[in-house]
């Protein structure tokens, strides 16, 4: 009797950790069949080749479970801190990016990251710096352009009297 293979191009070791890497809670499963497979007699250093991963991380995966045993499996809550911005904020600035700052009561006519961190102060409550805002902008789909600048143009209504009182040159071209 013949051993099975894999005879599917697309099945490789490279696409099965990249799938583990988009589905949630794969990884629990990795860290199972490392456990396993160190209980068969594996080595640390053959588990971390064999998935891709640092020798480090298995050893860490080891030291886990032997100090919380079976709990030490699971992932644990990676630290950081938390996020300002609440689904429910997050929605709101969605949708009123999509409307002008002027509709929200707001003195500009684009949203740039100023605008956001005054949005977000005066309607939310919410304080962030102005990178941290621009980094939402972008984060919800939006974009970042430069402002457009526009000057007024003069009128022709007295243009000559503001030379006739203004003007340091003498009218005169021979002069």
């Amino acid at each position: 009797m013949r051993a099975l293979t894999i005879t599917n191009g697309s099945v490789t070791r490279e696409t099965l950790l990249e799938m583990a890497e988009r589905i949630p809670g794969a990884w629990i499963g990795i860290r199972i069949a490392a456990l396993l497979l160190l209980l068969e007699g594996w080595k640390s250093s053959q588990i971390a080749r064999l998935f891709g991963l640092t020798r480090w991380s298995v050893v860490r995966w080891i030291q886990r479970a032997n100090e919380k045993g079976i709990l030490g499996v699971e992932a644990q809550r990676q630290p950081g801190r938390p996020c300002r911005l609440d689904e429910q904020i997050q929605r709101a600035l969605e949708e009123d990016l999509e409307k002008s700052p002027r509709a929200l009561g707001l003195k500009r006519n684009r949203w740039d990251g100023v605008v956001v961190v005054e949005y977000l102060e005066r309607i939310h409550g919410v304080r962030l710096k102005v990178r941290q805002a621009q980094r939402w902008i972008r984060r919800l789909g939006f974009s970042l352009r430069q402002p457009i600048y526009r000057y007024a143009q003069a009128t022709t209504e007295g243009v000559e009297e503001f030379r006739k009182t203004v003007k340091k040159t003498p009218d005169d071209p021979k002069k």
